[in-house]
Order: structure tokens, then sequence, then C-alpha cells
């Protein structure tokens, strides 16, 4: 390979013909080849400019290449990148510090994706539920919610309810049994001595910006708390602002056991995810428990301690919430016809469709707009946090255009 032929094969034609020969057909993305990204804009290999209403699935609630955030990762490259855990570094104690003081959560454990952060949360909740519960050895069961999304490792797909996440995949993990999602009632009926924790996303992304029945959260809290029960809220997707609050468990005044972070933990620039949880919880992993070579390295907790001061510092969580409200209430004008639903919280809004997604999310990139299908008849709708009123606009106004044409 040379620089050269790297160098001519620059149209989309020619660097999607690339992808398509040398790697793997796991994701099926809209045909726009992002080569430049600022703000709430990217734009093609070829010039033309796009909104974007999807925001890396919200890794970049702060914009893409935020300065600061840039700044902040530039220094840190210049001085020390990995150290891994074997020593310690002068980044992660700062970042210890920044997400307590943001949260109030006792301790942290960062990793690097989102499943990594999911996967160490299991491992704490099992391990506490043995240790600290007094659930006999390998008994420890963890309840989920029917329709979630917590990644893509086997484990994870395991139990999933989505029978494309689970073919060809098993056998799986055992100790973890399904409940729907928004059903206290069944929620109630599962619970048993054996039952060490509750995973949920406090808003299912994945499966639809589904919300759940308003006082869901608050009773599921106070189950958990009856039962002796961790609540485990996944906030990778929903979290750090995107749904109008800084976590959406927040709308319901509850305060879980442990939090996942991930996504706009990083502002986009690089890996980062993360646990919170009482010194209780986080407090059962001893040396040799748990690990990750580049989990807290100091390039990542720089990144993110500049992540989380632009959320704070330019106001993105109340921008979410203004912003989110206007945009939910305009396109509520679609419902009837082609539009099912629309629902959502925050800039975290889902447009159900009576037809397929993918070919009107075409038509919409077509009008300079990018937004993604999911579940095949649903068009997530979810901006940088940083988007401007009229920039938002125009890109309602396109969706518009589409829908009603």
């Amino acid at each position: 390979m040379t620089g050269t032929t790297l160098a001519v094969e620059r149209t989309a034609e020619q660097l999607i013909a690339l992808e398509e020969q040398y790697g793997a057909h796991n994701y099926h993305p809209l045909d726009v080849v992002i080569a430049r990204a600022e703000g709430a804009w990217v734009e093609d290999v070829e010039g033309r400019r796009y909104l974007d209403f999807l925001a890396a699935y919200s890794a970049v609630n702060q914009g893409h290449c935020h300065p600061a955030i840039r700044q902040a990762m530039m220094e840190q490259a210049e001085k020390v990148t990995l150290t891994s855990r074997a020593f310690r570094n002068d980044q992660l104690p700062l970042l210890y510090r920044d997400l307590h003081e943001l949260t109030g959560y006792e301790m942290a454990l960062p990793m690097n994706s989102g499943a990594e952060a999911v996967e160490t949360a299991l491992k704490a909740a099992r391990k506490w539920g043995e240790t600290v519960k007094g659930i006999a050895a390998n008994e420890a069961e963890i309840l989920v919610a029917s329709g979630n999304f917590h990644g893509r490792t086997i484990a994870i797909v395991g139990f999933s309810s989505d029978p494309q996440y689970r073919a060809g995949f098993g056998p799986f993990a055992p100790g973890f049994r399904s409940v729907a999602f928004g059903d206290i009632a069944a929620l109630e009926q599962a619970i048993t001595p054996r039952t060490a924790a509750f995973l949920v996303e406090p808003i299912q992304g994945e499966a639809g910006i589904i919300v759940p029945p308003e006082g869901y959260l608050a009773k599921a809290a106070a189950l958990c708390r009856k039962h002796d029960v961790l609540l485990i809220a996944d906030e990778i997707q929903s979290g750090l602002g995107r749904t109008g609050r800084l976590f959406a468990y927040e709308h319901e005044g509850i305060r879980p056991d442990v939090v996942i972070l991930g996504k706009a933990l990083s502002g986009g620039f690089y890996p980062v995810s993360a646990v919170l949880a009482s010194r209780e919880v986080l407090g059962v992993f001893h040396p040799g428990d748990h690990g990750s070579t580049f989990g807290g390295n100091p390039l990542a907790c720089a990144v993110a301690r500049a992540a989380l001061r632009v959320i704070e510092g330019e106001g993105l969580v109340r921008r979410s919430a203004d912003l989110g409200a206007y945009a939910l209430e305009r396109l509520r004008r679609l419902e009837g016809g082609r539009v099912r639903e629309v629902r959502g919280r925050g800039l975290w809004i889902a447009i159900e469709l009576n037809e397929p997604a993918r070919p009107v999310c075409e038509a919409i990139e077509e009008r300079g707009v990018l937004c993604k299908e999911t579940h095949a008849t649903v068009i997530r709708i979810a901006p940088p946090l940083v988007i401007r009123r009229e920039d938002l606009d125009w890109g309602i106004e396109q969706i518009e255009a589409v829908l009603r044409g």
C-alpha cells in the first residue's frame, strides 16, 4: 500500500467500493462519505455540507471537533498518552474528582467503550450480590428490560430481545432474565432473593426512543430499595444532556445505585466510558479482579475532563431542554398519514412511520440532513446540543418537506 494509491482514491464512489471490498459488512450506512466536520455540520469528500441530526448516536453532544476538547487532547498528546494502570498518571485522579463533583457518586471506574462499561457494571453487580447481599456463589441473577440495547458483547447480546442481535452467537451466559420495559408489575414479580440488580435504560435508545410510563423509574427504584437490589441506569446514550437533564433518570427524581456513562463523555474524540457507584458497590473490586490496559489512560482522562467542562460551561443541558421542547412540538404536527407517532425528550426524538424508514432517511439526506433509521420504521433525531436554532429550523423543514411530499 502506498500513499499515492490513497491520494488517488478519494471520490465517494471509490471509497465506498474500498469499504465494501475490504470491510466486514456489519453496518448499513447511508452512502455519504464524511471528510470534515465542525459543530453540527459535516462535509463529504466532494465538498457537500450536511446538517448532522444523529451526533454519532449522542457521542458528539458537544458538537464535532469542539475546539476546547481538541486543545485538551493535543496538549495531553504532547505529554503522555498511555501508562497502563501498572503505574499512576496525573489525569486519572482529576477525572475521578470531576466526576464526583458533577454527580455526587463516591467512586468511578473508567473504561473505553460503552459495552466495556456495561460489562464492568454487570461484574460489579454479581460480585456485590455474592459478597455483600449474600447470594450463594454463582447464583446471582440480573434482571434486564425487554427491548434493551446495552452493547454487542456475547454476554450482552445474550440477554437482548432482538433476534438478529442473538442469531448465530450462542451459547450465551446464564444469569439474566428479561422483564417487560415499563411494566412495574412484571418487575416486581420477577424479583427473587437471588436478584442482584436491575439493568435498565431510563429511555430506550436503539429500540426507538421509547419513554417509559410516567412514574415507572421511581417505582422501579423503590422496588429495588425494598428488595436490596441494585438499580443500574445505562446512561450511555441518554446521559450528559441528551434528554434535557444531565441524566435521564433525573426526570423522575431518582438516584440509581450505579450509572454507566460513555459516548458524550469523550466529546467524540477518543473512546471513554465509566461506571459510577457508591464505595460499597465499586469497593468489591480488588487488584486483579478487573482491568483494562487503556481504561483510565491520561489522554482519555484529559479528553473526558474537557468534554464535561464544555457541557457545563456552555449550558448544553438547558439548550437540549429548550430546543428539544420546540423541536418535539413542531415535529408532532406531522402525526397522521405517514407518521404514526413522534416522541422523545430533549433533543432526542423518534419519528415512527407507517412505512419503512430507510428510504425516508435517504430522501432527507438528499436535502442535506443526516439522520438514521432504527428498527425498520423509526427515524432518530439527535443533533449535537450546540446546534443553532436557525439550523435546527432548517433541518426540520427538510424533514417536513419529505414527509409531506
